[in-house]
């Protein structure tokens, strides 16, 4: 068994990955991930490099409108990817949408759906949330076996959903509810 020791205060632990919170002290942490990852993203997301954009990232997380998920490998502490609980509407909705991306080198290790599992748990039990939608390009096959793989029901379509890199593009709508995983405790 591995004792977990955090640098950081985690929201969420898994056998293999945490996930926290962004902070200011993990901005160089981000930075370098989007260094290393810019490119392995392409054509699904496109950074901006500004280096006032994690700070403007922070000030929408302080309001409330996104929840910054940061995935952490357990034994290393290297940032495996990052997810973003995006539009949180609460009151009699209670749901949000998901953007996400992962590191190349955590490339089909299953880092990114246990990290992405823990996202859901932390959604639907400390935020009470109901439902969660994920829209993702038809092309981006990775992606799609993430959410299936993880319980997500694909609802429809949606043409010129997202403006990406000044392109309007398709995406296909998915979408899981509280009731529909199972969460460990």
């Amino acid at each position: 068994m591995i004792k977990f020791i955090s640098p950081r205060s985690p929201l969420r632990i898994g056998p293999c990955t945490y996930i926290e919170a962004p902070t200011r002290q993990t901005k160089k942490i981000y930075e370098n991930f989007l260094a290393r990852n810019t490119e392995f993203h392409k054509p699904w997301v496109y950074h901006s490099h500004d280096p006032d954009y994690y700070e403007y990232y922070l000030r929408r997380v302080k309001r409330g409108v996104t929840q910054g998920c940061f995935v952490f490998d357990i034994k290393s502490h290297n940032l495996v990817g990052v997810i973003n609980i995006n539009n949180i509407l609460l009151g009699s909705m209670r749901m949000a949408s998901l953007g996400y991306y992962g590191g190349e080198a955590y490339s089909g290790t299953g880092r990114m759906s246990e990290g992405m599992g823990l996202v859901l748990k932390y959604a639907f039990e400390d935020l009470g949330l109901n439902r969660i939608e994920a829209n993702i390009q038809p092309e981006n096959t990775p992606s799609l076996r993430l959410v299936q793989k993880l319980g997500f029901r694909k609802e429809g379509f949606s043409p010129k959903y997202l403006e990406i890199n000044g392109k309007w593009c398709d995406h296909e709508r998915w979408a899981i509810l509280h009731e529909d995983i199972l969460l460990p405790k």
